[in-house]
């Protein structure tokens, strides 16, 4: 628990007679200012006070499992923001059941968050409109059956402003349309990978909402003609169009005869779009911030950098990765666009230090510089970046593999406000560590395939990096237990950490690790001596526990399975491909976790067919994705099958041999 926390539960634990004089409205500012939801849980546990002021001044709730939903609804009643993207076992009786019981508690709802919820249908949402008058955006995104009939459900909140049906597979033009028809106030909308939309669904929705600012139609199969009518739209800020193999030069110069409203757009992987079209793009855009452009350019020509050159004042982000640059391009880049705060040129042929130097120097202001795979850079670069963009925040460096620990000192001596830096293959040591453990508000260190770094190098970051989030130390097999004793000890904010392949660690490791409460992505895959004792330790002790990977850990078993079970109750995802466990063990851990909702169990050679079919029971309804053998898919039955995919379960099956991997 925070000081703050700590402070507050002392007086409420003393009676609480003085906070119980204090207005609700007062002790609802009181819980917005504890930014840890344990402490606001703590208060509102010991005091009655606290309880009725979060009660009325609550404004969002993430809801984990369905069975609270209706009392949860009940006791929040001026709420705005729902996210039930987690809730297992939603679907639309559960939800009506629950939007009823509410009464009008729901009155006031604006946003809700239903992506990857695919048990939810049309009834559902009817329901859940009709309750919500005030309703202003809706994600339904990943929710992979939704079509036209949820489109249309949607479709009645006629107040709706955003709206995500990304990858919802079955919409089509119809529901497109019947979206359009019925919110004519939208202003975002993302159909990110509808496959079934056409060039009629978006001229439709371009002469129905007037008011959009921001629309994405990435890996559609639209054409050129969607261009035309997207130029329509006078207000269009925002405009995302990856992957989208049949737009040309010729639909980005329909494009350019639009409003010059646009301020950020994407055309990454569009095969056909060459530096002609985007040169038309930018052409007379005054306001243009951000241009994304990777993977799909093969060369820029004079037209294009003429017209970048236009946009000196307003370009912030330019991502321009597997490009072939040269250095004078390089600096031309740096002379037009001097205002850049972010440089995209990941895999990006031809960059040398010379180019980065002339690019850096005139361009001071970045504070993300994204130099993946660029391997014919040296600390020559490193050296230039840091005596020219103090303000650095994000440095990705993966596989440049001439630069050492010279030019990590140079970078953490002069930029101070590093958040994030990724030296993924990059070889380095821990004197290299030793001088990132200056920059105290670093947030995301990757350090994958670095064989050089120990626990000497873990114990410099850790005496000063408490702000840590995501450590990756994929392949660092250095590393032991006594590392993870320093990193437990001095980051105790750790949220995703990535110890795949580290070999020499033990159950002693994962003891350490247990301290880490807000520990939320645990990756342990092949390492082959913790046993169910360690398992027990991250079990007991990280309570956000929500996504953990133990393939290849040969000697976890059933009673590892079983305090998973009797502990982790927020895990969603979970791999335990090739542990030795049992159908016994396996069915008593998918009846216990009520939110999982992702497993992979891949070669589960201890556990009979009757022991997947009453594990799969146990978990149907909950399941959304489930990795498992070809093999079983004749011998389960196939009442089992149609239930898990009528419950929008998808099911990967995969045709693996049996292999024991040294790790």
């Amino acid at each position: 628990m925070s000081r703050e926390g700590q402070k507050l539960d002392s007086a409420a634990g003393a009676g609480g007679v003085g906070i119980g004089v204090l207005s609700l409205d007062l002790l609802g500012q009181v819980l917005d200012r504890l930014r840890e939801p344990r402490d606001r849980k703590a208060c509102r546990l010991v005091s009655r006070a606290f309880e009725r002021a979060e009660a009325a001044h609550r404004r969002a709730l993430r809801v984990l499992r369905r069975e609270p939903l209706p009392r949860l609804l009940r006791s929040f009643p001026a709420l705005e923001r729902l996210d039930l993207s987690a809730c297992a076992s939603l679907d639309d009786g559960s939800l009506a059941a629950a939007v009823a019981g509410a009464g009008g508690g729901l009155a006031g709802l604006r946003r809700v968050c239903l992506a990857r919820a695919s048990g939810v249908g049309w009834r559902g949402l009817e329901a859940l409109v009709a309750a919500c008058p005030r309703l202003e955006a809706v994600d339904l995104s990943h929710c992979v059956g939704a079509g036209d009939r949820e489109a249309a459900a949607v479709a009645a909140a006629a107040g709706l402003r955003e709206l995500r049906l990304d990858k919802c597979l079955a919409v089509t033009d119809m529901g497109l349309a019947k979206v359009a028809v019925g919110c004519p106030r939208l202003e975002k909308l993302s159909v990110k990978w509808c496959r079934e939309i056409s060039d009629i669904g978006i001229d439709l929705l371009a002469k129905k909402c007037p008011e959009l600012r921001s629309l994405n139609i990435s890996y559609l199969k639209v054409g050129n003609e969607s261009l035309r009518s997207i130029s329509t739209l006078e207000k269009l800020e925002e405009l995302a169009m990856v992957g989208c193999s049949c737009i040309d030069d010729e639909g980005l110069e329909l494009l350019s005869k639009g409003s010059d409203s646009l301020q950020s757009v994407d055309v990454s992987r569009c095969d056909h779009v060459t530096y002609q079209g985007l040169a038309s793009v930018i052409d007379g855009r005054k306001f243009l911030q951000k241009l994304h452009a990777a993977d799909c350019l093969h060369e820029i020509g004079q037209r294009f950098l003429s017209k970048l050159a236009t946009l000196k004042e307003t370009l912030t982000v330019l991502k321009l990765d597997g490009l072939g640059v040269s250095d004078s391009l390089l600096q031309a880049i740096g002379e037009g666009c001097n205002h850049l705060v972010e440089i995209g040129l990941s895999k990006c042929s031809g960059v040398t230090d010379e180019g980065i130097s002339s690019l850096v120097a005139r361009c001071s202001d970045l504070r993300t510089i994204n130099l993946t795979c660029c391997n014919f850079i040296t600390n020559n670069a490193l050296h230039s970046i840091a005596d020219n963009c103090k303000m650095l925040e994000c440095l990705r460096l993966e596989s440049c593999s001439l630069i050492n620990e010279k030019g990590i000192k140079q970078i953490a001596t002069c930029c101070p406000n590093l958040k994030e830096i990724d030296l993924t293959d990059c070889g380095v040591n821990d004197a290299a560590l030793e001088y990132l453990a200056k920059c105290s508000e670093l947030r995301i260190l990757k350090l994958g395939l670095c064989s050089s770094i120990s626990d000497k190098g873990i114990a410099f970051i850790s005496s000063n990096c408490g702000k840590l989030v995501e450590l990756d130390l994929y392949r660092c097999n250095s590393i032991t237990d006594d590392g993870l004793a320093a990193l437990a000890n001095g980051c105790k904010k750790i949220k995703l950490l990535n110890l795949c392949y580290c070999n020499k660690i033990t159950d002693s490791g994962l003891g350490h690790l247990g301290s880490l409460e807000e520990l939320t992505n645990l990756e342990l895959r092949c390492l082959v001596r913790i046993t169910c004792i360690g398992i027990s330790s991250i079990a007991i002790g990280c309570k956000s526990l929500i996504e953990l990977d133990l393939k290849r850990c040969y000697s976890v078993d059933d009673a590892g399975l079983g305090a998973l079970a009797r502990n982790a109750f927020n895990l969603r995802q979970l791999t335990i491909s090739y542990c030795q466990v049992t159908g016994l063990g396996l069915c008593h851990l998918l009846s216990s976790l009520r939110c999982l909702q992702d497993i992979k169990m891949v070669h589960l050679s201890w556990v009979s067919i009757e022991g997947f079919e009453m594990a799969l029971r146990a978990a149907c309804g909950r399941l959304k994705k489930l990795k498992i053998l070809t093999g079983l898919k004749t011998v389960l039955s196939p009442e089992l099958l149609q239930m898990l995919q009528a419950c929008g379960c998808r099911i990967r099956w995969v045709n693996k041999p049996l292999v024991y991997k040294d790790c």
